[in-house]
């Protein structure tokens, strides 16, 4: 049986499904560093310190849930460029005499 969905539909599901997991993560992080934040406040009575702590970790790591997706469209992600050598510079070291 075929796949019903054709190539432009899959590639909208896959948009959706990047964006959706996005704002997930983002959500996620924050309140979780938040909340994490604010209840060490509570324990230790040492209030906003740890909640502004949270707050830029929590902006840390939705910063870097964007930059990972941003890389996920990346066409090159994962390939390894390979320095092109000169010709001339190669036979440099063997060119020479030895005394």
């Amino acid at each position: 049986m075929e796949n019903p969905l054709d190539p432009k539909t899959k590639r909208d599901w896959q948009a959706i499904g990047a964006a959706s997991g996005l704002g997930f993560t983002v959500v996620g992080s924050l309140l979780l560093c938040i909340v994490g934040g604010v209840l060490l406040d509570g324990w230790l009575d040492t209030k906003p310190i740890f909640t502004l702590t949270g707050i830029v970790l929590g902006l840390g790591a939705a910063g870097y849930a964007l930059y990972e997706l941003a890389m996920l469209s990346d066409p090159n992600r994962g390939r390894v460029r390979l320095k092109k050598t000169d010709s001339r510079s190669q036979g440099d070291s063997g060119s020479r005499s030895r005394r």
